[in-house]
This record gives C-alpha cells, structure tokens and sequence, in this order.
C-alpha cells in the first residue's frame, strides 16, 4: 500500500543521501508516492503526467450492445467493483499528489471499461496476493494492476488482454551493464518482488545458467521501497519489474537505468495483460468488447499516450489467449 507523504519524503532522502555515498549518478514493485512530488512529472517517453487528484480522465460513451454482455447481476447492482494493488509504481496504479486518490494508466483503462459497460467503477486498492483472494471469493469483480496471462492462471480465472507484458531490468546509471538474457546476469545479485512473474523469469534463468555451467543468479526479494535503497547502496546489482514502472522510476530520478527488456511471457511467448475474471462468471466477453470498442473509438491510444505507454499498446483485445507456460 502506498506510504504517507511524509514517509515518502523520507524515503525519498534517505534515497538521495544513499546514491551519493554510493558515488553512483521498479502487480508489483512499489512506493510512487515518492516519485510523485507535484502537480506534474515526466513519463517514459517524456510526456508529461498530470499527478494531481483532478485528473479529467479521458472518457467515452456507453454501447448499448456491448453492455448487453454483462451478466444480469452486475447490471442490477450497477457497478463494476476492480481490484487493484496500489503497491505497483508510477505509471500503473499509485496515489495521487493528495496521496489518497487512485491514478495512473490501470485506473483510466478501468474507467474506460466501466464507460462502455454503463457501470460506475469502484476502485479496492489491496495488496498483491488478495487480488486473487478476493476474485477467488467474488468479492471483486475484475482485477486490472498488470496482471499477466499465465496458462497456470487461465485454470481459475478469465482474461481479457489490453497491454503487453513487458519486463525491465534496472541498474545504476552508467555501470555499462545490458541484460538480454540468462548469461548477463550470472553470478549477479538480482531483486526481485516476491510471487511475480518476474520471479519465475529469474528462477528459469537461474536454472538454465547453472545447465549451461555458469553461475546461478543471486535473487534477492524485496518489497516496496526497500529495493531502491538495495540498489543504490549495491547490494544488489539490477531489479526487474515491470517495464513501465522501472522507466518511470528511472527518468524521476536519473540515477538509474533501465539496461534491457524483456517479454513477460518468456522466450516463446508474447506476454499479455489482461483484465482478469473468475472462470466461468459471464463477465469477458463483455470486458473483451468494451476493450475493443475504446481501441477502435481512439480513447484507449489516448489514455496509453498520456501515460507514455504507447509501445504496449495491443492492436485488439483477446480472450484467453496462450500465457506464460507453467513451470
């Protein structure tokens, strides 16, 4: 969960002090709030990003047809209940400069979805691994905070993608480091947030250095802040995250570096983000088509150019499509 403004702040610090003794010039990773000090700030891609709790999302107007789509229950209550896990960073999901209202580029998708569908959209910010819990139960009705298609996942849950899954790897600026594969990372320290697919991701590189007589990665986990610091101070040598989070992260700061990216579905899949449901409940087809509809209509490219994702930007959206294979 998000930190108050004022631990923020001393986080942020302790953050500064930490690279400048180290001499040195990111669903989940966490603390945005320290990486949203104002009414603006710079995405990715150089964009500038409203921080501020007055967002003016971008909106459009509901179908009649697709909203026909959801189940009967859903209609009757009138709300779409998303689940989202504010412990992911800047531009995903993360407080705003009030450090209360959600913002970033799951929120707005969501609202876009709940436009089309004709249902006001209620956010439940939890932490990672009651997403799951809570969607398990019913409580929620869709999860939408960079969760990736995984075979494993599509046994109990529905998806419906909108983004792709790309992962980053950051280290401290300038230290010449590029990470492509396995091999760039032998023998290395690496952070990671636990139960992620990322996580998976190192495990498999790990596994597969030590087949091919190399040196197995030094993984190290980490929640919330305490990576940053972790990096700085170089105890370990690179986080991998989620891509958008790591490049925001990045620019804010400019001590840092994102040294390579990588699909979050594996070598021999293109991983995929998706809006995700209970198996079985009725609810995809209709998350698919009002996806489809913001991209045909233009307002999806809009809410990705605003937050400086355009590169992960899917041409339309797909229901159950191949994930990240089980390990």
């Amino acid at each position: 969960m998000s930190l108050p403004r004022r631990a923020l702040v001393t986080a942020a610090a302790a953050l500064t002090a930490a690279l400048a003794l180290a001499g040195c010039g990111s669903g989940a990773t966490g603390a945005a709030g320290e990486l949203a000090p104002g009414k603006g700030s710079t995405a990715p891609d150089g964009t500038v990003v409203n921080l501020s709790p007055n967002q003016q999302r971008v909106t459009t107007p509901k179908v009649d047809a697709i909203a026909a789509l959801v189940p009967e229950e859903i209609r009757r209550k009138g709300t779409l209940t998303v689940v989202d896990s504010i412990g992911t960073t800047p531009p995903l999901d993360f407080y705003a400069d009030d450090d209360k209202t959600i913002i970033g580029v799951e929120p707005d998708l969501a609202t876009l979805i709940g436009n089309v569908l004709g249902l006001k959209v209620e956010f439940n910010p939890v932490s990672w691994e009651n997403i799951f819990v809570g969607l398990d139960s019913g409580k929620y009705d869709v999860g939408l905070s960079n969760i990736t298609v995984t075979e494993a996942r599509k046994e109990k849950y529905d998806f419906a993608t909108y983004r792709l899954d790309v992962l980053g790897f950051e280290a401290k600026k300038g230290g010449g480091l590029k990470v492509t594969g396995p091999k760039d990372l032998a023998g290395k320290a690496v952070g990671v947030a636990t139960g992620t697919n990322q996580e998976k991701l190192l495990v498999s590189w790990s596994e597969e250095n030590v087949r091919n007589g190399l040196k197995p990665i030094d993984i190290k986990y980490f929640q919330g802040t305490e990576y940053y610091l972790a990096l700085s101070s170089g105890r370990i040598e690179v986080y991998t995250g989620p891509n958008p989070s790591l490049a925001f992260h990045a620019v804010q700061t400019g001590e840092t570096e994102v040294v390579g990216t990588y699909s979050g579905g594996g070598a021999d899949v293109l991983g995929k983000i998706a809006a995700t449901t209970r198996k079985d409940n009725g609810l995809v087809k209709a998350l698919n088509g009002a996806i489809d509809e913001v991209i045909r209509n233009g307002t999806y490219g809009q809410v990705l150019k605003r937050w400086g994702l355009d590169n992960e930007a899917v041409k339309s959206s797909e229901i159950n499509p191949p994930g990240l294979p089980k390990p």
